[in-house]
């Protein structure tokens, strides 16, 4: 099957199927290490008990950029 061929073809597929398929050729082109993502887990796991329990309040991204833009513009 041609590169084409099977582009047709996944696209066609549904949204959910699409992104398992792109997971699973990004992860053939670059194979995770399993002791770090295991690790990442952890941060992802741990970070999100401690929004779901309230420990940590979420800040919504545009906040942080706005945050993050205006001590670029202080610092010039």
């Amino acid at each position: 099957m041609k590169t084409d061929e099977l582009y047709s073809e996944a696209i066609s597929l549904p949204i959910e199927e699409r992104a398992a398929l792109i997971d699973r050729l990004m992860k053939s082109l670059n194979p995770p290490h399993t002791e770090t993502e295991k690790k990442w887990i952890e941060v992802a796991k741990r970070r999100q008990e401690e929004i779901a329990s309230g420990r940590v309040k979420p800040v919504p991204g545009e906040e942080v950029f706005r945050k993050v833009w205006d001590r670029f513009a202080k610092a010039e």
